[in-house]
């Protein structure tokens, strides 16, 4: 299966169940983001060589204006996709088979998890990954160690708390925190955090 064939069954929803073809193709794009990753977290790279190498993990031209604070992880990144002046910090863990797709002059903190699979309920069929994908709004900041799961969307501008667990939607310009994160407020134009 060709990475095209494979977006677009991840985009739709597919199961990939083991021994399928799908999940054959899940198993070897992650195993070429392994390589990608360790080129970009083993060494001093520069940011111009950051952008080329995500550049790569992509399989799609990343932004000039695109920055990244290795240690940087993906489990697949060919269903990635960054906006303009993206920020993402040190520590991050993207799961992105399901699909990351992250707005202009979003902002990601230290250590965020972003998980696009859940594996299915059934005991039988647990070894069944189900994508599901997740959307960072423009302007959005998703504080340090905070997690996202599959299915969500972060609203533009909105804050996500240090530690939350978003679990849910998140609507555009508010700040949501806990586990699971709720909203805490709505953010005014021109209001500090």
């Amino acid at each position: 299966m060709n990475t095209d064939d494979f977006i677009d069954e991840m985009t739709a929803g597919t199961p990939a169940r083991p021994g399928t073809e799908l999940a054959r193709t899940m198993d070897d794009l992650a195993n070429e983001a392994i390589e990608l990753c360790m080129e970009l977290n083993t060494r001093y790279t520069t940011p111009e060589e950051r952008v080329e190498i995500m550049s790569r993990i992509t399989g799609r031209e990343v932004p000039d204006s695109f920055r990244v604070f290795p240690p940087f992880t993906t489990d697949c990144g060919k269903n990635l996709r960054v906006g303009e002046r993206v920020f993402i910090n040190s520590g991050c863990r993207f799961q992105d088979q399901g699909g990351i797709t992250i707005g202009d002059d979003a902002l990601i903190g230290h250590n965020a998890v972003i998980a696009t699979l859940n594996h299915d309920l059934d005991p039988a069929l647990r070894a069944t990954t189900v994508p599901k994908p997740v959307v960072i709004g423009a302007r959005a900041w998703v504080g340090a160690n905070a997690t996202i799961l599959p299915g969500v969307t972060v609203g533009d501008g909105a804050v996500v708390a240090a530690g939350a667990v978003v679990t849910q939607d998140v609507p555009a310009n508010t700040i949501v925190g806990g586990v699971p994160a709720r909203v805490i407020r709505e953010i005014e134009n021109g209001a500090n955090v």
